[in-house]
């Protein structure tokens, strides 16, 4: 059994990407088989994937969900939006120094205002003056993650999404899908390997860490998937064939392994909570492609339960000491399930 304090390790400052490289698929892949280590270029991937494998990619398109303004009161207020509940309808994280009550108006902006309703656990429900998506891609600004320390210029707002996103609904971005470009996408077509997509819309939640040295007293956050029928056909298809289902980053994996908990995978949309340790087995990948996660996080128990612990314990090490770069702006990991 593993506790909290298993999955902490000491990360350089200087290992946090803050920018993305200027080529998408320029980064580094650690290609990680068993315990066996190989330092190789992203673009490798090509040649790492056989024809009939099967790439899963996460579709999702992240919001300009964070927002500056100013209660009736006059207090400021930080709004980071986690769901959109339907057209006019949001469920959000409120930083005031005094929480908003029901009813109270809230300027944001400078440019609209927001109704707030009854909280829902850790977040507030707001009422939108107008359509949600409109308001938020109008005049919202892109939510980087918290490790990176400067704000969203118009780069990020281009490079933190993937080349294939198209479901807006996300507050951070599916980043091991960060890695691919048009031309490397191409590339895997005409080798033979196969695309499908699954839309998850990744909460703020995957940036907390654990805070309890007990696994499982932890409260693992929800996101909402969809697996479409199509999906699931092409999933069916590579496995018949013998081929692999990989997984481009653990969003991804999150939505096919809840999708598979009756032990095979269907078609639908739905919440997950699904909280992935070791001694999960997994249903439905055999491979994932993913970058480097925070220490006690739940996506570090996620690989370690995926390529093994120990084997994910020596993979970070070899990575801080090759100086690879962590995070949603850094470099990938190809790992192999232990499990399949």
């Amino acid at each position: 059994m593993y506790s909290l304090s298993d999955f902490d390790f000491d990360l350089p400052a200087e290992r946090i990407a803050q920018t993305p490289l200027p080529d998408r698929s320029a980064s580094r892949l650690l290609h990680l088989d068993g315990t066996a280590i190989v330092d190789r270029q992203f673009a490798d991937i090509v040649g790492l994937l056989a024809p009939g494998d099967l790439l899963v990619m996460n579709d999702t398109r992240v919001l300009k969900a964070r927002f500056f303004g100013v209660k009736e009161t006059g207090g400021n207020v930080e709004v980071l939006v986690e769901r959109i509940l339907d057209s006019r309808t949001v469920l959000a994280q409120v930083r005031a120094s005094k929480s908003p009550k029901p009813g109270n108006r809230i300027r944001l902006a400078d440019a609209f205002d927001v109704t707030a309703g009854e909280r829902a656990g850790e977040f507030f429900t707001l009422v939108f003056d107008g359509d949600v998506f409109e308001l938020i891609e109008a005049h919202g600004r892109l939510p980087l993650p918290p490790y990176i320390e400067h704000d969203a210029d118009e780069f990020d707002e281009t490079r933190y999404q993937t080349v294939y996103s198209r479901e807006p609904g996300a507050v951070a971005a599916p980043t091991a899908g960060l890695h691919f470009d048009v031309a490397l996408l191409a590339a895997l077509k005409a080798k033979g390997v196969e695309f499908a997509y699954v839309t998850l819309h990744v909460g703020a939640g995957t940036f907390q860490p654990v805070r309890v040295e007990a696994l499982a007293e932890h409260k693992m956050h929800t996101e909402w998937y969809t697996v479409p029928q199509e999906t699931v056909d092409a999933v069916r298809a590579a496995r018949a064939a013998g081929r692999d289902v990989v997984a481009v980053g653990t969003t991804s994996l999150r939505a096919l392994e809840s999708a598979s908990q009756s032990g095979e995978l269907v078609a639908g949309s739905a919440d997950t909570a699904l909280f992935i340790t070791p001694g999960y087995t997994f249903k439905t990948v055999s491979r994932l492609i993913t970058n480097f996660h925070l220490p006690k996080s739940t996506l570090l128990m996620l690989v370690s339960a995926f390529a093994g612990y120990e084997a994910i314990r020596g993979a970070y090490a070899h990575a801080i000491a090759s100086e690879y770069r962590f995070f949603s702006y850094g470099d990938a990991m190809l790992l192999t399930t232990d499990n399949k």
